[in-house]
């Protein structure tokens, strides 16, 4: 499984269905469990350019586009969404590219 880390930003609408429904975000997170098969490792709600930060583990590359494209087709948030790389692993591979 790998590890991502999302960057979500409300839209008004997002905004609003979060005032209105704040346990909607709960409904969400067991939807993306149930139907991509992904993780929610840690979730958290930031204050600045993003709204939230979540880390999630996926089976691959191709089932977080999936989700992030059907979240982000919904209208009530915008997502950026990187591969996370443990550092020890990161330096077990450079190490190696260096032999």
């Amino acid at each position: 499984m790998a590890l991502f880390v999302m960057l979500t930003t409300l839209t008004d609408e997002g905004m609003k269905t979060l005032k209105h429904r704040p346990e909607r975000i709960k409904e969400v997170d067991r939807e993306v469990m149930e139907r991509f098969g992904v993780k929610l490792i840690a979730q958290y709600a930031v204050m600045g350019p993003y709204d939230f930060v979540n880390i999630l583990e996926a089976p691959d590359n191709d089932t977080i586009v999936k989700m992030a494209i059907e979240l982000g087709s919904r209208g009530t948030i915008r997502t950026l969404t990187m591969p996370a790389i443990d550092v020890d692993q990161l330096i077990k591979d450079l190490q190696e590219l260096s032999k």
